[in-house]
């Protein structure tokens, strides 16, 4: 018996004009080139007899359905998300686009780029704008405290540097 669980929150709309490049090359990429191998290599393997005892074929299929999960989400989400223009009007706060330095208690740096959902990568230390960090990070100023809980813990830092240009 399955257990039933809500679905999950939806994620912002937000992206940045390079997150939504991204998506859409790859978008392209495999509605353009994976697809269309992946598409031959099947019929290569299904010409080959038996399907229901070969991999290769069984495979190609698993490989096409995932390529076509992926194309359904990507064609969705790209009508769904709004490019933001992360030149903001008060580029002393923090707001979507922003590069934020903060200091905590033990004067340990961290720095941090408030992102879409679609475009977070945290060995580049961009967090989704959905993000509790990023939610207590919205509309401070270079001095201010915040202070969040994360799942390694509570979080107590001072915003130290607000940039836009990623310097």
């Amino acid at each position: 018996m399955a257990r039933w669980r809500p679905p999950p929150e939806r994620s912002s709309p937000h992206i940045t004009a390079e997150g939504h490049a991204r998506l859409k090359d790859e978008f392209e990429a495999l509605w353009r080139r994976r697809r269309p191998e992946v598409v031959k290599a099947l019929a290569a393997a299904a010409a080959e007899g038996d399907r229901s005892e070969n991999a290769e074929y069984q495979y190609r299929k698993k490989e096409l359905r995932e390529i076509d999960a992926r194309l359904k989400y990507l064609t969705r989400r790209l009508q769904d998300v709004r490019v933001v223009d992360v030149i903001g009007q008060q580029r002393d706060a923090v707001y979507f686009g922003a590069w934020v330095e903060l200091a905590d208690v033990d004067d340990r740096h961290r720095r941090y780029r408030l992102v879409g959902a679609d475009e977070v990568d945290t060995t580049k230390g961009w967090i989704s704008i959905d993000a509790p960090l990023a939610r207590a990070l919205l509309g401070k100023r270079i001095g201010d405290w915040i202070s969040v809980d994360l799942p390694g813990g509570r979080l107590e830092c001072e915003v130290i540097a607000v940039d836009y240009a990623g310097n």
